[in-house]
């Protein structure tokens, strides 16, 4: 079943839709500890005046407005101003340090910045330094005395005061704005090397919103919970689909409170990146070893039906009455209490951003949360292929979505064309030639293949292949899912380029660990002594025998090393949506990975330097 879309021909289109809508709570957040709605008024007011108040600091047509700032509504009302003037907006992740802001606001010239109080000392300090840098204007925080240092309601009141005198002001500026013109530049996370911006037009956009809208029941009586960052391009489409179906959006708090918030808000959707479905599958089996014996074998029973049940949907087989019945009685006992954790009334989320693994995924559809895994990139607006509810596989990431047109490279490269295809990079004429052929298929980096119904399977990064001493292309992400299945895995990156064989890095769950670690007398005081127990490397050491199995000697890892602290955005290993930065990590644990290879060569445990 379709969906009829909103006619649009911009993004702003969204917005008048969504600011007439006359809803009481267009958008809600956190004030003081109190949710508090935003009406469809109010907020349609603000983004008028907000987008006047720009002018007033001399922003024009074409200039940059970029935005660093936490999922809140201003973010919304900068985003919608800053388009409906005509300028460009540059959205910066919160997580980004000062240097990586710096680089942002130079590439792109932007002449405003407008940033959340929580982040404004980043802002002064590289301010100095951004010779385009006119005006910083500050969302929920004092504003620094000083030239060129607003409030956000400073700049409000300003616009205000153009629309006293002029009250269609912001409408007509909104009237030269076409689909062919520039929206925003987004900076890809530069996993393999330095961030560029990709420049989306308004058509670009509005093509991706007009066919995703079709997939999904979006309506304006339902609730959606906003937590992943809205400098993702996949968050912003999504809001860009509810905004056209003047659905509500809540904010979420943070990550750290996002089980506190679902039982709050009771959202109907949300989208998130494979690590956050991860860690809460995670968390919901480690529970379940501090269970009762009884319990733990009702959930383990339960999972299997739930699975038995969803692979036998997914391939359009009938379910017989009794293993229906099982899963009634599952649902009632275990999968009913895991959907009620995400509110009660769920109906459906999404996934994007890398690929889910089809175990993660079997689970949440054998509980009744189906998650809908998705692909794209950051310069194709993003979506490319999307599971939807008449059509999708777990462990793919669905077809291509209507307007698109997807083929395999002979190297395995997947390569799509369509209109959500961005303009270019910014600045970056040779990088765009690199990643738009002379026949206009995007080449996206990442390698797959398509199956004779047309879904799409992911294998891994194309720069991220590994190519051992011998040769041999080697993807590390099957390799790496399979660890992370393990019960007492956390996180794990594999190593092997140029190298004999292959060797990894593990997190250990330290959460499951210790628990099994005082169940076998094993004691530590600290991470660091736990990891460095031999009963704990022999327990590894028995996880990376079972991923291994009957693989073929160069898909087998043959040494591992015990990281005492997980990847992470502020280490510098993880990027702002939670994607491995492989050269980062290979050279921050350069000496560990050099003496984890000798110690491994001095045992004589490794391959002989000849490979069959």
């Amino acid at each position: 079943m379709t969906y009829e879309p909103l006619p649009a021909q911009t993004l702003l289109d969204y917005f008048n839709h969504a600011a007439r809508s006359g809803k009481p709570n267009l958008l809600v957040f956190k004030v003081n500890g109190t949710w508090t709605p935003m009406s469809s008024d109010e907020f349609g007011r603000k983004v008028r005046a907000f987008g006047m108040g720009l002018t007033a600091l001399g922003v024009d047509q074409g200039d940059r407005v970029a935005i660093l700032s936490e999922n809140r509504p201003e973010w919304a009302i900068a985003d919608f101003a800053t388009l409906g003037i005509g300028a460009i907006d540059v959205p910066i992740y919160t997580t980004y340090l000062a240097p990586q802001v710096e680089y942002i606001l130079k590439d792109s010239k932007a002449r405003v910045l407008v940033v959340s109080g929580a982040h404004l000392d980043k802002a002064m300090e590289v301010r100095g330094r951004c010779s385009d840098l006119a005006n910083v204007v500050v969302v929920g925080g004092s504003a620094l005395p000083g030239d060129g240092v607003h409030s956000f309601e400073d700049v409000v009141k300003r616009g205000e005061a153009i629309l006293a005198g002029q009250p269609g002001a912001f409408d007509e500026r909104c009237q030269l704005v076409g689909s062919e013109s520039h929206a925003t530049i987004i900076y890809t996370s530069g996993t393999t090397g330095e961030p560029k911006g990709a420049v989306l037009s308004h058509g670009n956009f509005v093509s991706n919103v007009s066919t995703c809208s079709t997939f999904f029941l979006v309506e304006p009586t339902m609730v959606a919970l906003s937590f992943l960052p809205l400098a993702h391009v996949f968050e912003r489409m999504i809001d860009y689909v509810l905004f056209s179906r003047a659905t509500t959006i809540t904010y979420a708090e943070s990550i750290e409170k996002l089980s506190e918030n679902f039982a709050e808000v009771k959202p109907h959707m949300f989208a998130a990146v494979p690590r956050v479905y991860e860690k809460i599958h995670a968390r919901i089996l480690g529970m379940m070893e501090d269970a009762p014996t009884l319990r733990r074998k009702i959930f383990d029973w339960a999972v299997a039906v739930g699975k038995e049940r969803v692979n036998l949907v997914e391939r359009g087989r009938v379910v017989p009455g009794g293993l229906e019945l099982k899963y009634k009685v599952a649902d009632r006992l275990v999968f009913g209490k895991i959907r009620n954790r995400l509110g009660g009334r769920f109906q459906f989320c999404m996934s994007g951003g890398a690929p889910l693994a089809r175990e993660v995924a079997e689970f949440f559809w054998g509980a009744g949360v189906k998650v809908y895994e998705g692909y794209g990139l950051t310069e194709t607006s993003p979506v490319l292929t999307c599971n939807r509810p008449d059509a999708w596989r777990l462990g793919t990431v669905g077809k291509a979505i209507p307007g698109v047109v997807i083929k395999i490279a002979a190297d395995g490269e997947v390569l799509a064309k369509g209109p959500n295809v961005m303009k270019g990079y910014w600045g970056k004429p040779e990088e765009t030639r690199k990643s738009i052929d002379q026949d206009g298929w995007f080449c996206t980096g990442d390698v797959g293949h398509v199956d004779r119904e047309g879904f799409l399977t992911l294998t891994d990064r194309k720069k991220e292949l590994l190519i051992n001493a011998w040769g041999k292309n080697i993807a590390p992400a099957p390799i790496e899912g399979a660890l992370k299945q393990i019960r007492y895995v956390a996180s794990a990156v594999l190593i092997g380029d140029r190298r004999k064989f292959l060797s990894a890095l593990i997190v250990p769950n330290f959460e499951r660990l210790e628990a099994w670690a005082v169940a076998n007398g094993v004691t530590a005081r600290t991470h660091e002594d736990l990891i460095r127990n031999p009963k704990v490397r022999g327990l590894f050491q028995q996880a990376v025998d079972i991923v291994n199995g009957d693989e073929p000697s160069e898909k087998q890892i043959k040494t591992f090393a015990l990281l005492a602290n997980d990847f992470s955005i502020e280490g510098g290993e993880l990027t702002p949506t939670l994607k491995v930065k492989r050269r980062v990590i290979s050279t921050k644990y350069g000496k560990l990975i050099d003496a984890m290879y000798d110690a491994a060569d001095a045992q004589g445990s490794v391959l002989s330097s000849k490979e069959s």
